[in-house]
């Protein structure tokens, strides 16, 4: 079972329903990935969420990655990608996956900047989240390719359209 805990900023009220966005986004994630089964497994698997500011992700971006800028997206796993595959319970039945949080400032400009609706990008920015906190990257070509094609096809699933069609994909 997946269970979501977000935490939404006053940025974030916007009328839109970021709990159940983010549940969709975090299933169509876990559901494209090598780990779709994870929520099949005899624990909870939680993933907690915080829709912040520029400020907040900023401070974290340069204590945690050493970029004194905000950024859109942050992910914090906390179980090892490889042990991903060998969980199979834990003491109190719930394994924490990992926290994502999100710059408003920076997902709005750039939902701007793509002409694109920002509950969209947001919903983008989560599969990108959770995929990470699964271990996946873009540190190189081959990753960066793998983990589009999976940002796609859980996109898809959202129907949300292809961030990456103009570009190699």
């Amino acid at each position: 079972m997946l269970q979501i805990e977000i935490n939404t900023g006053p940025d974030w009220q916007d009328g839109n329903d970021w709990q159940k966005r983010t549940e969709q986004a975090a299933s169509a994630a876990l559901s494209v990935s090598s780990y779709g089964d994870l929520v099949e497994r005899n624990f909870g698997l939680e993933i907690s969420v915080k829709f912040s500011d520029n400020d907040d992700v900023r401070t974290l971006n340069a204590a945690y990655r050493d970029k004194d800028k905000p950024t859109n997206v942050l992910s914090f796993p906390l179980v090892l990608p490889d042990l991903l595959e060998s969980l199979s319970n834990s003491d109190d039945g719930e394994i924490l996956l990992g926290d994502v949080i999100m710059a408003h400032g920076v997902c709005a400009d750039e939902a701007k900047e793509k002409s694109i609706p920002m509950a969209d990008h947001a919903s983008h920015l989560l599969v990108h989240g959770v995929l990470h906190l699964l271990g996946y990257d873009h540190e190189t070509e081959a990753e960066a390719l793998i983990m589009e094609a999976l940002e796609v096809k859980a996109l898809q699933k959202l129907g949300i359209a292809n961030p990456y069609a103009d570009q190699h994909i």
